[in-house]
């Protein structure tokens, strides 16, 4: 392994951390050891995955695949033994992680602290799991011993055990780093003893993972953080500007939570690249965002449950990549990456090869070095790779504590007391996420079983109707839709959003006039509600409102502020008036905040066609191909392109591309809009 571009490879996971807290930090000179590896490597966004939930998207980064192939789907999961309820366990895993490909290729890999690592698998190398501080007592000096199958290997237990800090040792020794003005007499306030709580998991990761690092060689390290998410739960509401349910004493008292928060994980970060040593490889990353101004969602008067649903809202879409240090391209612009793309990208420094069944690529913008030829699947490669042997299971009694700190922080409603009714309840909760996701990935018809099945045992709940309905419109199946709606519609006669959906569903299935009468009654209520603006928006460019479309845009804009997704919205809406320089333009602003949106190349390469530009707009067709290999309608358009540049081998090969993501596609492609690739092919064979 000489040859690898890595000599040693370290990832730092810092869940939900967001460039827009991150890059003002930054330019005050408050997160040094960040700002070093931006200097001396590469910057980026990173898109995620839906639903963003941490268990499912951390599993994905070190997996390279997605939640529906790895079957991590939920924060818990059901005992084997049918008696209630653990945390997400590395034996529910389907699939290989980093540290058992790296393992089994000869490779020594040291992990701390990731999600769904309990118990530690036994690797070449050492595991100390997510269950770190279980059975934490709260009290100093108090006896702790730490949970069984906690670290591998056992010899190491020790150590890790020493390394930990409690909350009641950070409380009268470390608040001051987070809360400098805090007195004595707040330790009893419930929300900064949870401060302590979080923090004491932070320290104990930064400790833990230095000591294993320390204790014996390592080729690959992998160390995740929880505590910019679990904290922002709790504490993103305080931060200026203040959220109207916020007290100016609470916004004097804990308004600066968040930022000393980043300013500890940067000095963390410090800690562990000088234990790593100078010529290591870094990739820090994050799993989605987290909203930190305007999008903020008001959750205090919620009661448990809908706020278990409104709690990942936090999220926004867009987390962050750093790399730095041998293999990695100094100040190289990526292209689009994804959290899929770590795991490849990770593999491809150490000299492995990647995956065909993987979910993302490496990321060969950014790096100096070859890419091992591909193979069909790790999976299928022989090799100790320290997998738990089939019989493996975790003790019923040792996440209790865990499972606990998820109803607290929100993530999770207050348990139901029997052991069935538990089950029952993450059984559902996990099918859900699984439709959601599958959903996300243009999978409707797929999707479709879980979420009948949640229907049928849940005929009222709303998240389910809302979730079955979308996947109902999107795999054009109309009359259960229709029919699930309506009744959906009558129970609840104020519900905007089903409202919505309801005219989605009549003009996608022809009904225009039946569903754009729907859509203007439904108009001003969700012109006042400014999270159904974006799909106000959309739905009023497939009625082919455009001017009202427009509008919309400009209210997002004037109550959150320009983001992507409103300057898109905009852009779609110019091209169906034929307004090409104002569509090119609002597309080009898009790209200004990030590259990494297809959707801006298309509506770009499509008004620069219909203006008569078909060079530039091929460039941006092969540009939109480049962030999404899959992107159909940027193949379609360009094929329609080439063949009006006289490129018939071209054209042919695009049309030939495009018809095998089609064949693969289980959504329905919507109703014809005057600006489509079949509109814009009709246009320029006119010509």
């Amino acid at each position: 392994m000489s040859d690898r571009a890595a000599k040693r490879l370290l990832i730092v996971g810092w869940d939900a951390a967001d460039w827009q807290i991150i890059d003002p930090l930054l330019a005050a000179g408050e997160m040094p050891n960040l700002k070093r590896l931006i200097d001396a490597g590469i910057r980026s966004d990173l898109a995620t995955l839906e639903p963003k939930l941490s268990p499912l998207l951390w599993t994905s980064i070190a997996t390279g695949r997605t939640p529906d192939l790895h079957g991590i789907l939920n924060f818990v999961e059901p005992k084997p033994d049918g008696s209630g309820l653990r945390v997400a366990s590395s034996t529910s895993r389907r699939v290989k992680a980093l540290w058992n490909i790296a393992s089994q290729s000869g490779l020594r890999t040291q992990v701390t602290g990731w999600y769904a690592s309990h118990p530690a698998e036994p690797i070449q190398g050492s595991i100390t799991s997510n269950l770190l501080l279980e059975g934490d007592p709260g009290v100093r000096g108090a006896d702790w011993p730490i949970a069984r199958d906690c670290v591998h290997p056992p010899t190491l237990a020790d150590a890790i055990a020493a390394a930990r800090v409690g909350r009641a040792d950070f409380l009268a020794a470390h608040l001051k780093d987070i809360l400098p003005k805090a007195q004595p007499t707040m330790h009893g306030d419930e929300r900064v003893q949870s401060l302590a709580k979080l923090m004491a998991v932070a320290a104990s990761i930064d400790a833990a993972a230095r000591a294993a690092m320390s204790a014996q060689p390592w080729d690959l390290a992998m160390v995740f953080f929880e505590t910019i998410d679990t904290v922002g739960h709790l504490f993103m509401q305080y931060r200026p500007p203040r959220m109207k349910h916020v007290s100016d004493q609470d916004l004097r008292q804990f308004g600066q939570v968040m930022n000393a928060v980043y300013r500890w994980h940067d000095a963390a970060l410090g800690r562990l690249l000088d234990t790593a040593g100078a010529d290591t490889t870094v990739i820090l990353c994050s799993d989605h965002g987290f909203h930190s101004g305007a999008h903020r969602p008001m959750l205090a008067d919620l009661p448990p449950e809908r706020r278990m649903e409104k709690e990942a809202s936090w999220h926004r879409p867009l987390g962050i990549l750093v790399a730095s240090g041998p293999g990695i391209k100094p100040k190289a612009n990526t292209i689009a990456a994804s959290i899929l793309d770590i795991a490849p990208t990770a593999l491809t420094l150490l000299n492995l090869p990647t995956a065909a069944d993987f979910g993302g690529r490496a990321i060969v913008e950014i790096l100096t070095c070859q890419v091992p030829e591909r193979i069909p699947s790790w999976e299928q490669r022989d090799g100790d790779a320290g997998l738990h042997p089939p019989d493996a299971r975790q003790d019923p009694f040792e996440a209790a504590d865990a499972v606990q700190h998820l109803v607290d922080l929100g993530y999770m409603a207050a348990l139901p007391a029997s052991a069935k009714d538990q089950i029952e309840l993450v059984r559902r909760e996990s099918a859900f996420n699984l439709g959601v996701h599958l959903l996300s990935l243009g999978k409707p018809r797929t999707a479709l079983p879980h979420l009948r099945s949640l229907i049928a045992a849940r005929p009222d709940e709303r998240r389910y109707i809302t979730c079955l309905a979308s996947a109902l419109v999107a795999s054009g199946t109309f009359d259960d839709a229709v029919q699930l709606l309506e009744r959906a519609c009558t129970a609840h006669p104020t519900d905007t959003e089903l409202q919505l959906l309801l005219a989605r569903a009549h003009i996608d299935s022809g009904n225009a006039s039946g569903g754009t009468r729907i859509l203007l009654q439904a108009e001003p209520a969700a012109r006042q509600d400014a999270t159904l603006l974006p799909q106000l928006g959309r739905l009023q460019l497939h009625a082919g409102m455009h001017d009202a479309a427009i509008a919309t845009a400009q209210r997002m804009t004037s109550t959150s502020g320009k983001s992507p997704a409103t300057l898109l919205l905009a852009a779609e809406a110019q091209l169906g008036k034929r307004n090409w320089e104002a569509s090119a333009q609002c597309a080009l602003d898009a790209m200004e905040i990030t590259q990494a949106i297809p959707a801006a190349h298309w509506i770009l390469g499509t008004a620069l066609a219909f203006a008569g530009d078909l060079e530039n707009a091929a460039r941006s067709f092969e540009l939109g191909m480049q962030f999404d290999k899959n992107h159909l309608a940027c193949h379609e358009s360009a094929a329609a392109v080439a063949a009006a540049r006289g490129k018939a081998a071209d054209a042919d090969a695009l049309r030939t591309s495009a018809q095998a993501i089609r064949q693969k596609r289980e959504t329905f492609a919507g109703p014809p809009l005057p600006y489509d690739s079949a509109a814009l092919a009709a246009e320029l064979s006119n010509r």
